[in-house]
């Protein structure tokens, strides 16, 4: 009897920790603290702790562990410690797109942070492959599977910046999300 009481609360703390895990980890709160990091090196601590607190193996949360990993580039002042960030953070792309190749919520993640690496440091080799992929998924937004704010947001960036052509330019202006 007391092996099974204690077994059985072995299994609910670790069903609690899961849902606690899932709760701390929600796409659409992680979208929100990643923008807030982005803006703020306190919070940008707080996520990168919280992401690499993160011990399993959603290829998407793994991309914004990788993200973080970037954001933290940012609000480093030793050169060194910059670029091994950013080489944390490709290393950690670089899994997550092994695990899910066509995401374009990762794709997106891996383009955002390569578009604002230094090109000198000849870290940003996977734009126009990222961008063909977010394009597509983008177009097909629906089938994809996107969350309909985000897809603007991945539009919206993509149309502000330098990395497209004029056909891909009209082809995302056509896209009605």
């Amino acid at each position: 009897m007391r092996k099974t009481t204690i077994l059985f609360f072995a299994i609910l703390l670790t069903a609690m920790q899961a849902f606690a895990d899932g709760a701390a980890y929600n796409l659409n709160k992680l979208r929100v603290q990643y923008l807030e990091a982005s803006k703020d090196s306190e919070v940008g601590k707080k996520f990168n702790k919280l992401m690499h607190d993160y011990k399993g193996q959603d290829p998407v949360v793994m991309a914004y562990r990788a993200a973080s990993d970037a954001t933290m580039a940012k609000y480093v002042w030793n050169p060194y410690s910059k670029l091994k960030h950013l080489k944390t953070s490709a290393a950690g792309f670089k899994e997550a797109v092994a695990m899910s190749p066509n995401n374009a919520e990762i794709r997106f993640l891996r383009f955002t942070v390569e578009h604002y690496v230094p090109r000198y440091l000849d870290m940003s080799g996977h734009l126009d492959e990222d961008k063909k992929i977010i394009i597509s998924s983008l177009r097909n937004h629906r089938k994809a599977g996107l969350d309909p704010d985000f897809a603007r947001t991945m539009r919206d960036f993509l149309l502000t910046k330098d990395h497209l052509n004029e056909e891909e330019k009209v082809q995302l202006k056509q896209v009605v999300i």
